[in-house]
This record gives structure tokens, C-alpha cells and sequence, in this order.
């Protein structure tokens, strides 16, 4: 006859961890924008002139003494008696 078999309740061990890694490519674009800027100089150069120009003037004056033997003249109206002044 058979007999059934004795059964015990089962051992459990700890679980074996395998880890699968799974990829994903993300494309980030990255833009790096340039810029010239062209910039055109002008120069005003200013130029000043300072012409000049001279002149001469030339100025004559007349003295009047009476030196001689006798009284001076009576003047003609109210004024000095001698040398006259400049531009008289």
C-alpha cells in the first residue's frame, strides 16, 4: 500500500533582487545663438581758424611856444595861456 507522504510547511528564503535597467534617450537641443553688429564710424574733425590781421596808425602833434622879446598875446577867449593840448 502506499502511504501518503509527510508534507511539511514549506521554507521560504529571502527573495534573490535581480535589477534590469532600461534606457531612454532624450535629445535637450541647446541653442547658442550669435550676433555681429557692425558699426561704422565717421569722425568730423573741426578745424578753427583765427586769421588776424593789423594795422598801424601814426599821429602827428603840434606844439606852439612864444620865445621872443615881448609880452605873451592877449588870448582869444577864456582859457590856459601856454602850450596847448594834444589834438589843439
Amino acid at each position: 500500500m502506499h502511504c501518503r507522504p509527510n508534507v511539511t510547511a514549506p521554507i521560504v528564503h529571502p527573495p534573490k533582487c535581480c535589477v534590469q535597467h532600461h534606457f531612454q534617450a532624450t535629445i535637450v537641443p541647446h541653442i547658442h545663438p550669435s550676433h555681429t553688429t557692425h558699426v561704422n564710424h565717421h569722425l568730423y574733425q573741426h578745424q578753427h581758424y583765427f586769421p588776424h590781421t593789423e594795422s598801424a596808425v601814426n599821429e602827428t602833434a603840434n606844439q606852439q611856444f612864444f620865445c621872443g622879446g615881448g609880452p605873451a598875446p592877449m588870448p582869444l577867449g577864456p582859457g590856459p595861456v601856454g602850450p596847448m593840448p594834444w589834438g589843439f
